[in-house]
C-alpha cells in the first residue's frame, strides 16, 4: 500500500519527492508528506491529508523547501484516522530523526509504553512513530545512528520498509527493508529508493531490490548495503527497460482505460515470444516430464482478480491435464494447515510480485515440501526471486488500481502452461493442442475487436449506472468470470455487486430478485448455453433487467429474452474468459464515469498490498 521515496544527491531534493511520489499514487493513499534535511534549516517537514496535489500546493512545487536530502511518502491509513498529524514523515521529540514506514510493527504498543515511561511524548497514534522515537533513544545512548538503526530492528516485529533522516548524518539516507517492497536506485551523482521503480524511472534504470533485513546507506556518491549481520554486501543490479511513457497516460482521461486499450498489445508480448513452430516454449521452466508426470494436485495460491485467474484456470488446468486442481485465497492458506506435499505444483500469482498474504503463503508452501511456480509482472520482486520457478507476464507497468491488462495477461500465460503441461502428461489430442495454439495467436486481435464496439458497451453503461446493486450470474468458466467482473464494477463505481453460480438462485439467491434488479447473465460457454438462457428465464420472471454476454453465435438467440445483449467473438472455450472479461472492463469504467467516482484511485484501496 502506502509508497515510500528517497533522494540524495546535488539538486534539490523536494522536486524529486513529489515527482517521485507522484507515479506512486496508484498504490492508493489518504495523506502525503516530505521531509528535507539542509544545512540551514535542519530538517524541515511538511505533510498533509488528502491529495499530492494539496501537498504540491503548500511547497510550490518544492521550491518552499531547500536541500538535496530528503523523504516522501503516501500514507494509506491503518493506524490512526487519515490526518495532518498520522501522517509521514514521522520526527523524533528532539527533531533530529525523520522517518517514512510502509508496513506494520506489530509490537508497537509495547515499544511506545516503554518509550513513554523513559519520558518520551507522543504526538500520532501510528506505529510508525515509535520507529522514530526509539532511534532518538538509542541514538542518544550511542551518537552512531548506525548502531541505533541496528538496535531498533532487532528490536521491532513485523513488516516494514524504512526511510530515514538524521541531521547528524547530513550527507547519507538510510533504508532498512523486511516484508514490504523497497528499490535502490542508482543514479548519475545522486542515489534514490521508492516502493515501485516507476518513482525511478525519470532518474536512473540501474536498480537493485533490497531482501529481507539488508540495510542500505545512500549518499550522492552510492550505495552501501549491508546484511543482517551489518557486513557489507554487493548486490546485483537490475536494468529496466520498461518506456517510461507506459507509466504516463499517453492522452487518455485514466489509467485504466488506457490499459483496457493495451490489452492486445500486453498479450501479445506475453504470449508470442512463448509460441514456437506451432508449439508452446517455457524456456525459463525447471521442471522436467518426469515430475510433471510424478504429480497429483495443482494449488493456485492468490488475491484478489489474480484469485479470479485461478477460478478460471481452475477449470482449465483440470480440463487439459486431468489432475485436481485447488484454488486457494492466499489469506487463508497459511491458516487451514494445506495438504500440500512434494507431489504438488502450487502456481503462485501477483501481479506486483510483493503481495505480502500471496509469498507468506508460497512460502509455507515451499516449507512443506511442494513446487512453487511464481506468476508475476514485476522483475526480479520477492515472489519472483524466492519462488522455484517464475514466468513473467510482460505487461508492463499498470497504474491503475483495478487491474485489467495484468489480470488478461495472467489469464494469457497460464492457458499457455496449461497447455504445456498437459503436453508433457500426453492428456491433450493434437488436434486440440493445435487449434488451442491457433485460438491464442488470434486472440489480441479478437480483443480488438471487442474493443472496437466500446459505445455499445457505453450506452448500456448510460442505461444502467444508477442501479445500486447488481448481480452477476453464470455457469462454468461463466461463472469464474463473473467474479471478476463483479469485483471490477464494485471496486471503481462503489455499486455493490455479487458473482453466483446461476444454479444456485434457487437455493436462496433469487429471492433478492425484484422489479428493476439488474442481472448482468454471462452465457458464453456454449456446452451450457441453454441452461443459462434458463436462468436469464427465471430471473426475468421475478422482473430482473438482465444484461447478457453471449458469443456471435448465440446472439440471435439471447436477444429474444435479454434486455441487452453484448457479444464476444466466438473460440473455443478455455479462451472465453479473455475475451468476455474485455467487455466486463469496459462496462465498470464507462459506469464509474457516469457516477463520477475516481477511477484510477478508489477509495480505500491500493494497488500492492503489502500488509495483512
Amino acid at each position: 500500500m502506502c509508497g515510500i521515496v528517497g533522494f540524495v544527491g546535488a539538486e534539490p531534493a523536494a522536486p524529486v519527492l513529489l515527482d517521485g511520489l507522484r507515479h506512486l499514487e496508484y498504490r492508493g493513499y489518504d495523506s502525503a508528506g516530505i521531509a528535507i534535511f539542509s544545512p540551514e534549516h535542519g530538517l524541515d517537514v511538511v505533510k498533509t491529508k488528502g491529495r499530492l496535489q494539496a501537498l504540491a500546493d503548500l511547497l510550490e512545487g518544492g521550491k518552499q523547501l531547500e536541500g538535496c536530502l530528503g523523504i516522501g511518502h503516501t500514507r494509506w491509513a491503518t493506524h490512526g484516522e487519515p490526518n495532518d498529524v498520522n501522517s509521514h514523515p514521522h520526527v523524533s521529540e528532539d527533531g533530529n530523526i525523520a522517518v517514512v514506514h510502509n508496513g506494520i510493527i506489530e509490537n508497537y504498543m509495547e515499544i511506545k509504553e516503554f518509550l513513554i515511561s523513559k519520558g518520551i511524548h507522543f504526538t500520532s497514534e501510528t506505529d510508525t512513530e515509535v520507529v522514530a522515537q526509539l532511534l532518538e533513544y538509542y541514538f542518544g545512548k550511542s551518537g552512531d545512528i548506525m548502531a541505533a538503526v541496528t538496535k531498533v530492528l532487532h528490536r521491532i516485529e513485523g513488516s516494514y520498509a524504512l526511510g530515514i533522516l538524521c541531521s547528524s548524518n547530513p550527507d547519507q539516507l538510510i533504508a532498512a527493508k523486511k516484508a514490504s517492497p523497497l528499490i535502490l536506485g542508482y543514479g548519475d551523482g545522486c542515489s534514490l529508493i521508492a516502493s515501485d521503480v516507476t518513482a525511478l524511472l525519470k532518474y536512473t534504470r540501474d536498480v537493485s531490490y533490497m531482501d529481507d533485513g539488508e540495510v542500505a546507506v545512500l549518499s550522492a556518491g552510492g550505495i552501501q548495503v549491508y546484511n543482517s549481520m551489518m557486513e557489507p554486501i554487493s548486490k546485483e543490479h537490475a536494468h529496466i527497460d520498461w518506456d517510461i511513457s507506459a507509466a504516463e497516460k499517453g492522452g487518455y482521461e485514466h489509467f485504466m482505460f488506457k490499459e483496457i486499450m493495451e490489452q492486445p498489445a500486453a498479450i501479445r508480448k506475453t504470449v508470442f515470444p512463448r509460441v514456437k513452430e506451432g508449439r508452446v516454449v517455457l524456456d525459463d521452466l525447471s521442471i522436467t516430464k518426469e515430475y510433471v508426470q510424478s504429480l497429483k494436485k495443482i494449488d493456485i495460491i492468490a488475491c484478489g482478480s489474480s484469485y479470479h485467474v485461478g477460478m478460471v484456470q481452475k477449470y482449465t488446468l483440470e480440463q487439459l491435464t486431468r489432475l485436481p486442481v485447488e484454488v486457494v485465497l492466499a489469506s487463508e492458506f497459511r491458516y487451514c494447515d494445506p495438504i500440500v506435499d512434494d507431489k504438488t505444483l502450487v502456481i503462485v500469482i501477483s501481479q506486483s510480485g510483493e503481495t505480502l498474504d500471496t509469498l507468506e503463503a508460497m512460502k509455507e508452501a515451499k516449507r512443506r515440501g511442494a513446487r512453487t511456480l511464481g506468476i508475476v509482472n514485476v522483475v526480479s520482486s520477492s515472489i519472483a526471486r524466492e519462488s522455484d520457478d517464475v514466468l513473467y507476464t510482460w505487461a508492463g507497468p499498470e497504474i491503475a488500481v483495478a487491474t485489467t491488462k495484468a489480470y488478461s495477461t495472467q489469464l494469457a500465460l497460464l492457458d499457455l502452461v496449461g497447455l504445456y503441461l498437459a503436453d508433457l502428461l500426453g492428456t491433450v489430442k493434437p488436434e486440440d493442442y493445435k487449434s488451442a495454439i491457433d485460438e491464442i495467436l488470434l486472440l489480441p486481435s479478437k480483443i480488438e475487436n471487442v474493443l472496437a464496439d466500446k459505445e455499445t458497451i457505453q450506452y448500456y453503461a448510460s442505461r444502467y449506472f444508477n442501479h445500486d446493486s447488481v448481480f452477476f450470474i453464470g455457469r462454468n468458466l461463466d461463472y469464474a468470470l463473473g467474479m471478476e467482473g463483479s469485483l471490477k464494477l464494485k471496486e471503481i463505481s462503489y455499486i455493490h455487486s455479487e458473482s453466483y453460480a446461476s444454479g444456485e438462485l434457487k437455493h436462496g439467491t433469487i429471492s433478492l430478485i425484484e422489479n428493476g434488479t439488474l442481472v448482468v447473465a454471462l452465457a458464453t460457454y456454449s456446452p451450457l448455453f441453454d441452461k443459462a438462457m434458463s436462468n436469464v428465464i427465471e430471473v426475468k420472471a421475478r422482473g430482473a433487467d438482465v444484461l447478457a454476454l453471449t458469443t456471435v453465435s448465440h446472439k440471435t438467440s439471447m436477444e429474444k429474452i435479454a434486455n441487452g445483449v453484448i457479444t464476444i467473438p466466438d473460440t473455443i472455450p478455455m479462451l472465453l474468459p479473455s475475451l468476455g472479461v474485455v467487455p466486463l472492463q469496459l462496462l465498470s469504467y464507462y459506469i464509474a464515469l457516469m457516477r463520477g467516482c475516481d477511477i484510477d484511485k478508489p477509495r480505500n484501496l491500493a494497488k500492492s498490498v503489502t500488509v495483512e
